[in-house]
């Protein structure tokens, strides 16, 4: 049996289809951390955390963010379901610093646990999106 040399990769978020690309490399932000696929990979199925997915074609790696849903690993595709995804191209950096400065304000605030958890999520998005954003700038 011969493995498969290359992976289809789509990501889809609740606003539709994000991304469909035939790529050599994804990896992704697991729940418990992030995971790598090549082709050829062993099935299973992930839930996903917040962070950023990248993929490589040859040599040149892109960035999407991707924030919590369910990845299906197959051995000649990776399916990726997230509540919230984004390209790199797509994000406002303007915005995304003034979420930042927002939930780093929140989480400055906050006195006891509540409302610990959401600050700490809005931070890691805004971070996430700055990140994404910036690599694709740079």
């Amino acid at each position: 049996m011969l493995l498969p040399t290359k992976l289809m990769l789509d990501v889809v978020t609740p606003a539709g289809l994000l991304l469909r690309e035939e790529v050599d490399e994804v990896i992704a932000p697991g729940a418990l951390g992030y995971f790598g696929v090549l082709p050829g990979h062993t099935p299973f199925l992930s839930t996903l955390g917040a962070g950023e997915i990248t993929y490589r074609r040859g040599s040149e790696k892109s960035h999407l963010t991707c924030f919590w849903g369910f990845s299906e690993v197959l051995p000649d595709r990776v399916n990726i379901l997230a509540e919230i995804g984004e390209r790199a191209e797509d994000i406002d950096l303007a915005r995304a610093e003034a979420a930042k400065a927002r939930a780093e304000g929140a989480l400055k605030a906050i006195k006891d646990e509540a409302g610990y958890r959401e600050a700490q999520a809005a931070l890691v998005k805004a971070l996430t999106r700055l990140a994404v954003a910036r690599r694709h700038r740079a």
